[in-house]
């Protein structure tokens, strides 16, 4: 073989090599699931959001029913208003459902999860969640820790 068709060899293995690192990147991402805006959007206002990011999943027991779509400040409340799509198969969430902030893991990804209540009265389009439950911060924590710590 000539030096040229083992360039040529080489280039072709590298050049899949590429497109098979993207296309996993793809399928890890789920950036098509980001698209997805079949749903209705809720708001919620929260003291507290922590690491909460646009994008990050909305929970009910663990499983994904939808994505935070909008983060804001809401200066008459003077607390952050958080919108979410949850997407419309999920339909039945009753109107008093707990929205807290929860961390995946010690120091992972922020997400809402979602408590349904007991009531009739489902969400629905423009609905807001009044019961909420700000995130909890690390750093807080171990503040606290360390003032009870010096106070003993």
């Amino acid at each position: 073989m000539t030096t040229r068709t083992i360039e040529i060899a080489v280039g072709i293995f590298v050049a899949l090599g590429l497109a098979g690192l993207f296309m996993l990147a793809m399928q890890v991402s789920n950036i098509s699931e980001y698209r997805n805006t079949d749903g209705y959007t809720v708001s919620a206002y929260f003291t507290n959001i922590g690491g909460l990011k646009v994008r990050a999943p909305v929970t009910v027991s663990g499983v994904r029913v939808g994505r935070v779509t909008a983060i804001r400040y809401d200066p008459e409340r003077f607390q952050a208003r958080v919108e979410m799509t949850i997407s419309a198969a999920h339909d039945y969430l009753p109107a008093d459902t707990q929205a807290s902030i929860y961390t995946a893991g010690l120091l992972g990804e922020q997400y809402i999860a979602l408590e349904p209540g007991g009531e009739d009265d489902v969400l629905v389009d423009g609905s807001e969640i009044y019961y909420t439950q700000s995130a909890l911060v690390l750093e807080e924590i171990i503040g606290r820790i360390l003032v009870n710590l010096t106070t003993n």
